[in-house]
């Protein structure tokens, strides 16, 4: 299915994975509608896809904040007439071991990983219900399919991605709605996700993790892009996508 003059909406558009798919996808010719917290970065990124002809637009957005979602599908619908994907790639990951008892950072990965998921997908599955066609695609982890230390609460809110993505693809067969859908499961991906880490010994080692096997962010854009150029008949459900000298 080509990707040329589909629109797709962003979240987590500022940086990182949802950067690198927003250029990658402008050059292949969507209608892209990027959103995140960051107005600056949006305004440089909206700017550089003009820059090579490309077609985006913007929108600050808090997912944590269903009415915000809302406001961004309703905004793509208005800007370009209708939605064909969502990638709910929005997420942080401030990981430390549970007796840090870090609760407050517990909570932003439980409003952000998993509420800011629930609410795009609040937002778009209206619409995609009744055209009778969408696809959706989020970004997990490979903490969504394994345990690490000092990932449990992060790790947790990707098993959720997980079986929310899972279930919506059985359910839209059941309904008939066609909804096609894909989760990423990215490994040592260089985003600014080790930013957020407050627990020292854990930025340590995740920074040495990371500067030893970290891959660009581009990789993933690529995946989401062959998701979406897929058949209409043809969802490919998971992904994980992570640097081949990773020995873990």
């Amino acid at each position: 299915m080509a990707i040329k003059d589909k629109v797709v909406v962003i979240t987590g558009a500022s940086s990182g994975i949802g950067e690198a798919t927003a250029m990658l996808l402008a050059e292949k010719g969507a209608k892209l509608v990027l959103a995140a917290r960051r107005k600056e970065k949006l305004e440089s990124i909206v700017e550089k896809i003009k820059e090579k002809s490309g077609d985006a637009v913007y929108l600050v957005t808090d997912v944590t904040k269903r009415k915000d979602n809302q406001n961004l599908v309703d905004f793509a619908i208005e800007t370009y007439g209708k939605v064909d994907v969502l990638f709910l790639n929005a997420g942080i990951m401030p990981n430390s071991p549970l007796s840090a008892l870090k609760e407050e950072e517990w909570d932003q990965m439980i409003d952000i990983n998993i509420k800011g998921v629930l609410n795009g997908l609040a937002a778009v599955l209206p619409l995609f219900i009744e055209q009778r066609s969408g696809h959706v695609i989020t970004t997990s982890s490979v903490a969504g399919l394994k345990a690490y230390p000092g990932g449990a609460v992060y790790g947790a809110t990707k098993w959720a991605v997980r079986d929310l993505m899972e279930v919506l693809r059985m359910e839209s067969a059941q309904e008939g709605t066609n909804i096609r859908t894909a989760t990423i499961y990215p490994a040592a991906i260089k985003t600014e996700l080790l930013d957020k880490i407050t627990d020292q010994k854990t930025a340590a080692g995740m920074t040495d993790l990371y500067d030893r096997y970290g891959i660009s962010p581009k990789h993933v854009a690529n995946i989401v892009a062959y998701a979406i150029e897929q058949p209409e008949e043809v969802t490919i459900n998971e992904f994980t996508v992570g640097p081949t000298s990773q020995p873990w």
